[in-house]
């Protein structure tokens, strides 16, 4: 099937899981013609049935509960138990065991569509090299969380851009407007549990973000406390695309919750898992880094190796993959991870052209 009938397939999948908001699809459906990153943000269900066949040999490398669906948007900020502000991978949607080698290629891909759209000034060669890098000495050392207080300080400052700015970032919350039709009552419960204290009066919006899920359900309520805006959004979550791609039967797992709790990681207080919602809370700097504020001039090599390392925070988690993982990186020829993520951009460039042609609006 091509990626036309294979969005279909998948999205009446998705249907007979949750509640589709069928609006949001047409906008999503739209978006994946304008940019090819946006295209490749969006079609993690394609990706998930192309890369074993287009990066066969390295499907049985050593299987990790993985993030899936990584790219350099799927990293964020936000603050810990003591409140330090965090620096790591914040979305976990499409979390599912797959060989280790998915999560480094598909973070390449995506760098090398970032480096094409000016945010990364770096050669394909560069940026594998820095990933591989960092994932090394992550798995070869234990990993480490990133903290943004005494340390990484160059990182510190990505994150804290003039695009995160809190005036900024409340009126863009502030300008959405009610929503006005019914709420689950799973979602108002979900949110509610999650804000600071009983009563506390809010008002309830649909927010359109992301691109993988956007389609899911996405409520954020928002309320005036103690002199200062706050927000906690609800998220409808399903099982990962990997689980349809792999035509599994049977009940279908969430790992969203497992995959946090066994990393090398400072958790965020805030990210709940409640029934079938994710739910956290929302601020400038509780939220992911989009492509435009990831600019590093003269730190490129450094974000690099750093995402490299967190994917190695994420994959410790399966204990006992890393000594297979270390072994298979020092069996592998030196280029490998080029080589794959070079073969995997020509086959989203096809893909992108073939839904241009093909796919609805």
């Amino acid at each position: 099937m091509n990626v036309v009938k294979a969005t279909r397939r998948y999205e009446d999948w998705l249907a007979h899981r949750t509640d589709v908001v069928r609006k949001d699809l047409r906008l999503k459906h739209f978006r994946m013609k304008t940019e090819l990153f946006l295209f490749f943000r969006a079609t993690y269900y394609r990706w998930a049935q192309l890369w074993p066949e287009v990066c066969a040999d390295l499907v049985k490398s050593p299987r990790v509960l993985a993030v899936g669906d990584l790219h350099v948007e799927n990293f964020g900020t936000w603050r810990d138990a003591e409140g330090r502000l965090i620096w790591g991978i914040n979305d976990f949607d499409e979390s599912y065991p797959l060989p280790y080698a998915n999560d480094l290629v598909r973070l390449a891909v995506s760098a090398h569509l970032a480096a094409e759209a000016g945010h990364l000034p770096l050669q394909h060669h560069e940026t594998c090299e820095a990933i591989l890098a960092g994932y090394r000495d992550g798995m070869q050392h234990g990993g480490r969380p990133f903290v943004l207080s005494e340390q990484h300080g160059w990182l510190r400052q990505i994150a804290e851009g003039e695009l995160r700015d809190p005036v900024r970032f409340w009126q863009k919350l502030d300008s959405l407007p009610n929503f006005k039709r019914e709420v689950p009552r799973s979602a108002k419960k979900a949110l509610e549990h999650l804000l600071p204290a009983r009563d506390v009066p809010y008002r309830l919006v649909h927010r359109v973000a992301g691109l993988g899920s956007l389609g899911h359900a996405r409520f954020v309520a928002i309320a005036d406390w103690h002199g200062g805006k706050i927000a906690r959004e609800a998220k409808a979550l399903v099982a990962s695309a990997s689980y349809w791609a792999a035509n599994q039967k049977g009940s279908p797992e969430i790992f969203y919750e497992k995959i946090i709790r066994r990393s090398v990681r400072c958790p965020d207080p805030f990210l709940q898992l409640r029934g079938n919602w994710i739910v956290r809370r929302l601020s400038p700097h509780c939220s992911r880094i989009e492509l435009s504020q990831i600019e590093a001039p003269g730190a490129e090599i450094k974000l690099l190796r750093a995402m490299g390392w967190e994917v190695a925070n994420i994959h410790l988690g399966t204990r006992t993959a890393v000594k297979p993982i270390l072994a298979h990186l020092k069996k592998q020829k030196g280029k490998w991870l080029h080589g794959a993520s070079a073969a995997m951009l020509e086959t989203v460039r096809d893909e992108w052209k073939t839904w241009k042609e093909e796919g609805n609006a």
